[in-house]
């Protein structure tokens, strides 16, 4: 096309490449189909990572007790304790798994298979859900599939991305049954509704989401509101029926977790509110890339201004982040956080865009659903992490399509090319990050095998700390997790404590560890889980960043065998004894781990890192 070309060709053109009557809906859902199987294929052999042990041992227990899906113990902290103490999340995801598990087996590419589905339907259910609020409902799902937080989280297998599938299908039900009356599609929709939230909690939020909805589209009470009641009567027998299992209602327990677990921990609101704009900047990459066509030039030079100096401001207010570790990197940190920055704010720009217009309910609802996942993220969750922030990505990817099609973007020159360049841009991100992650998850398989190879079959027990999939795949091959109350200590056991990991508690109540460093190289320049380079994916208590660019220091392993402190006897220790000795460090002078008696108590509820100690 020429520059010369009328106004009545562009159009033609954009029809063709982006509206679905010029180009057949199939057509586009067997290209998003094939492109999302070529997305996520090539990390189906990623081990189990960060709380996705949670979810396999709970699905395997469900293969054996359906009715009773937390019925077991497992070491995740100090020491043995039921998994209905440690999981927040309902268990739906797990019957998912132990469904494919039962019939496909528990290896890794098996389970990633089966959560291929719901992934797929993410993206699927963005382009129908799409084909609502705008012309090129193509864009808003490539939107989805290329951002960094639904590609690393379509890399795991915890509850997530199946809450989101769910999320999106009782969405279109409902609005597709508000809009013709059909009791059927409503009621499908409510129990689609149930269903996302006995995935995650995060799911109720649907209730009060599409109840504004309606109230805003018919401006008045209506009795099809009534199947809004179908999902609450659900939850309210879920929390009767797990109160019976386990003593209390595990979603009011949910509930009170947030509040309990950041009790003396809480940073400041302005803290919490930048790292929630870092999060979803990054999360949600595409609201930057395509920023230039999203937003006029003398808003983007605002908002650089502000991200830019806010970002390098922090330099001099780390303590706002607590990431010590991270102090010799601030600088570089910072200057990241400000390009995040820009990315988040670009996010809400969307969500508020245009909301001092008179707008209609579906444009609303679009808005609300982004903003609500913020707040949630930012201010309500015990940490701000990339699964909650993942619920936004498919709103803000319609937005974006939306905004641009509102703006007449499809009309104007070379708009191809724009789009092309901004999800290539966002795509090539979301890879960079998505190995990043896997390598890091394949590190703690990797330390497993190493350390198993180089012991081999020895008589000497062999006990590890640290969780996550380090702990599933230790403890596949035979070691024993730490107990500070159960496990028989003796001199000369062997312990492996990773250095990069939660909740480990150090040597043993009576004994020192030495021994020395086993390092596995990630060989990456970005890092989705490191306290030095103040990456916190999973939890913003590692950093404030979701991930981070720099040189990625390797994950060591302290292996050691126990010895007896000075005075005390190598008889084994009570299991009633308390923590009382805690590493402080890893040494590296001489490749040997240096320990200290204290008079520290270990953190019953401390949050995530190598080691914590509270004062007495």
């Amino acid at each position: 096309m020429t520059d010369g070309s009328s106004t009545a060709d562009k159009i033609e053109t954009a029809d063709s490449l982006l509206r679905p009557w010029k180009w057949p809906a199939r057509h586009s859902v067997c290209l998003l189909t094939l492109a999302t199987l070529a997305w996520l294929l090539p990390f189906s052999g990623k081990a189990l990572h960060m709380d996705d042990p949670l979810f396999v041992w709970t699905a395997q227990h469900i293969a054996e007790h359906p009715g009773d899906p937390y019925g077991f113990q497992v070491v995740w902290y100090a020491t043995e304790t039921p998994i209905a103490d440690i999981t927040k999340n309902p268990p739906l995801a797990s019957y998912y798994a132990a469904v494919a598990g039962s019939l496909f087996g528990w290896s890794e590419r098996a389970l990633h298979l089966a959560f291929l589905v719901p992934a797929l339907g993410v993206v699927l259910g963005t382009y129908l859900l799409a084909r609502r609020f705008t012309q090129a409902p193509l864009l808003a799902a490539a939107a989805t599939l290329l951002a960094p937080g639904f590609l690393v989280s379509g890399t795991t297998l915890m509850c997530d991305v199946l809450m989101l599938a769910l999320w999106i299908f009782a969405m279109i039900f409902w609005l597709q049954g508000t809009d013709s009356g059909s009791q059927w599609q409503l009621l499908v929709a409510a129990l689609l509704i149930a269903a996302c939230a006995l995935t995650k909690y995060f799911g109720v939020s649907l209730i009060p989401l599409l109840l504004v909805y309606s109230l805003s589209r018919k401006r008045r009470l209506h009795y099809t509101f009534a199947y809004l009641g179908v999902p609450v009567l659900v939850l309210t027998l879920y929390q009767y029926w797990t109160h019976e299992l386990y003593g209390r209602g595990l979603l009011s327990d949910a509930v009170q977790y947030a509040s309990f677990h950041n009790r003396g921990h809480e940073p400041t609101p302005l803290a919490k509110a930048l790292v929630g704009l870092a999060f979803a900047g990054g999360c949600a990459a595409p609201a930057f890339f395509f920023a230039p066509w999203l937003w006029k030039r003398r808003w983007i030079f605002v908002v650089l201004v502000i991200s830019g100096f806010a970002g390098l401001s922090i330099a001099g207010h780390q303590g706002w982040f607590d990431a010590p570790q991270a102090t010799a990197r601030w600088p570089f940190v910072s200057v990241q956080m400000a390009g995040l920055l820009a990315g988040g704010l670009s996010v809400l720009g969307l969500a508020g865009a245009r909301l001092s217009r008179k707008i209609g309910a579906d444009r609303l609802l679009l808005s609300f659903w982004v903003a609500g996942t913020f707040f949630f993220a930012t201010f309500v969750n015990w940490t701000v992490n990339a699964r909650s922030i993942l619920p936004m990505i498919p709103a803000a990817g319609i937005l974006i399509a939306h905004q641009l099609e509102a703006d007449g973007f499809f009309v104007t020159n070379r708009f191809a090319v724009k789009v092309g360049t901004s999800l290539v841009a966002s795509g090539a991100l979301s890879l960079w990050v998505a190995w990043a992650d896997t390598n890091l998850a394949n590190a703690g398989r990797a330390a497993a095998n190493r350390v198993r190879a180089e012991l081999g079959s020895a008589a000497i027990p062999l006990y590890f700390q640290g969780h996550w999939g380090f702990q599933y795949y230790m403890q596949k091959l035979g070691a024993n997790p730490a107990d500070v109350r159960n496990s028989r200590f003796r001199a000369g056991d062997v312990m492996v404590i990773p250095e990069n990991t939660t909740n480990s508690f150090g040597p043993p109540p009576g004994f020192t560890l030495a021994g020395r460093i086993m390092a596995i190289e990630l060989n990456g320049s970005l890092a989705t889980m490191s306290q030095p380079m103040g990456a916190g994916f999973y939890a913003s208590v590692w950093g404030p960043l979701p991930f981070a660019v720099g040189t990625v220091p390797p994950e060591r392993y302290l292996i050691a065998q126990l010895g007896p402190l000075a005075g005390n006897s190598a008889s084994p220790v009570s299991s009633a004894a308390p923590a009382a000795a805690m590493i402080d460090k890893f040494s590296d002078a001489g490749g040997m781990l240096v320990s200290e008696s204290r008079s520290d108590k270990p953190c019953p509820n401390a949050r995530p890192q190598t080691v914590r100690t509270c004062r007495r």
